[in-house]
């Protein structure tokens, strides 16, 4: 708990300092570059996380073993109905991403007010995703202890749901900077590094949903 802490801490630390750096014109070109190098990297790792959760699934999807009696999903496993509750959360994440693209354009135009809407709307997207992701959970007929399909499926399910937690905030943090006037037309870094990170988890999402809930149903 003590080490959690102290993590916490020094992200909190390094944001805040990064936000005065930002506030204080001290983001040259240069420096942005750096970040913007930075960032890309962080997107790069994140996706190689989520490519090796997609290889455990193909793997044991396209040759399942005698162990899971040659079949996929495994013997006694009762699939999650692809177009129920995971077909209108796919359509709440994506048109969330659809939402947030406007914002940003707004955010371009110099339209806050319509920027600020878009951004709240794309929040409240989020926080709905994630409350059918939970009601999905709380009906789910297996668990993670069912085979390998129990175990890959809500561990990837569950990190993108982490991802989507951690983006939601994300955004809400660039709401709140947004009406405090942190961002200009040329210079708003954190705001399209979270709509470029909001992207990625809807991209992610939407191989999950084809290749989770609807390839695994057939």
């Amino acid at each position: 708990m003590i080490n959690i802490l102290l993590i916490l801490l020094i992200t909190f630390q390094w944001f805040r300092d990064i936000l005065r750096e930002g506030k204080k014109g001290d983001h040259t070109l240069y420096v942005q570059k750096g970040l913007v190098l930075g960032f890309i990297l962080f997107i790069v790792s994140e996706i190689m996380l989520f490519i090796s959760f997609f290889w455990a699934y193909f793997h044991s999807s396209l040759s399942p073993s005698i162990e899971l009696a040659l079949i996929w999903p495994p013997l006694g496993i009762n699939y999650v109905n692809p177009w129920g509750i995971p077909l209108l959360g796919s359509i709440v994440l994506l048109s969330s991403g659809f939402v947030v693209t406007l914002s940003h354009h707004y955010l371009i135009l110099g339209n806050k007010s319509l920027s600020l809407f878009h951004l709240f709307f794309t929040v409240l997207l989020g926080v709905l995703f994630l409350i059918l992701q939970f009601i999905e959970y709380s009906f789910g007929e297996f668990t993670v202890a069912d085979s390998v399909y129990g175990s890959v499926f809500y561990l990837t399910t569950g990190l993108h749901a982490i991802h989507v937690i951690i983006g939601t905030l994300f955004l809400f943090i660039q709401w709140i900077r947004l009406n405090l006037d942190h961002f200009t037309l040329e210079h708003h870094l954190g705001y399209e590094f979270s709509v470029f990170y909001w992207h990625v988890v809807d991209i992610i999402w939407l191989f999950v949903f084809l290749s989770y809930y609807w390839w695994g149903s057939l």
